[in-house]
């Protein structure tokens, strides 16, 4: 039963290494691991964004490793971006949204170093990093007095969300999410329109195709916050659609040979093959 896998039945897997690191920044986790398919290009890139309730000391990009080797077989370049969660130094607002946003805008300068095609560019993210990787897709939508505007973003054509946290509102009023509550003011800070430019529900419509994989039985995100998101995103005019997938829990998401990662690798490659 993949709804009863745990963190360390991922961990504890052997774990292969990237290709690069490329850093954006002065702090350690200002960085970027690049994972490269072997063979010429130019290879088809995924933006991919980890989770932990935004916090550095739960996860950092290296949880999704496993994930990042498994799209490298598939002869998909994996763009891997840190970032200083809430409980770092210059975390919380603005720096957690502004690392993810240089990581992100980053790709376009060292794509042709690293043969990357940036034609068709879909973000991926898990748990938090599925709120993150919407969010990248929502900057074109924040009005320019936010300090988390800055001009000329990164384009993306598709987010796949996976057991994400969209709604950072329902999330601060839902105390049976495995993040708990207080989390969202260290990420928001306390201003009255500390959601306008933070949460996706406000930013939407994206404009932009979005796949959210959740687990039916996740313990950690519950259901309705997929459910929920996905019908706001329609009713907006976005093309959003939820696959859910039984008998699965939070970490099967991003654990390679689970039936949740089949859906979720899926998805993915589908997205990278749509239209140019």
């Amino acid at each position: 039963m993949t709804a009863t896998l745990t963190w360390p039945d991922l961990t504890g897997r052997p774990q292969q290494a990237c290709d690069a690191t490329i850093a954006y920044g002065p702090d350690g986790l200002q960085c970027v691991d690049l994972w490269r398919p072997a063979g010429p290009g130019p290879h088809p890139v995924v933006v991919m964004v980890h989770g932990g309730c935004w916090q550095t000391s739960i996860a950092d990009r290296r949880l999704m490793d496993w994930i990042a080797a498994d799209l490298r077989l598939q002869g998909v370049a994996v763009w891997n971006v840190d970032y200083r969660g809430v409980d770092r130094a210059g975390g919380g607002h603005p720096g957690t949204f502004l690392d993810v946003a240089a990581a992100a805008d980053l790709l376009r300068t060292a794509a042709a170093a690293y043969d990357l095609d940036l034609r068709r560019v879909v973000a991926i993210g898990h748990s938090a990093g599925g709120h993150l990787a919407l969010w990248l897709a929502a900057r074109p939508r924040l009005p320019r007095s936010s300090a988390l505007y800055r001009p000329d973003p990164l384009r993306l054509d598709h987010v796949v969300c996976l057991g994400g946290l969209p709604d950072l509102a329902a999330v601060a009023a839902s105390p049976d999410n495995g993040c708990g509550t207080s989390v969202i003011a260290d990420l928001v800070g306390d201003r009255p329109d500390r959601f306008a430019d933070t949460s996706i529900p406000p930013l939407l419509p994206l404009g932009v195709a979005q796949t959210l994989v959740n687990g039916r039985e996740d313990a950690i995100v519950p259901y309705r916050f997929a459910t929920d998101y996905c019908e706001r995103a329609r009713a907006a005019g976005d093309a959003a659609e939820l696959l859910t997938v039984p008998d699965t829990g939070h970490v099967a998401l991003i654990t390679p040979g689970t039936p949740a990662w089949a859906v979720a690798r899926t998805a993915i490659l589908d997205a990278l093959q749509g239209p140019l």
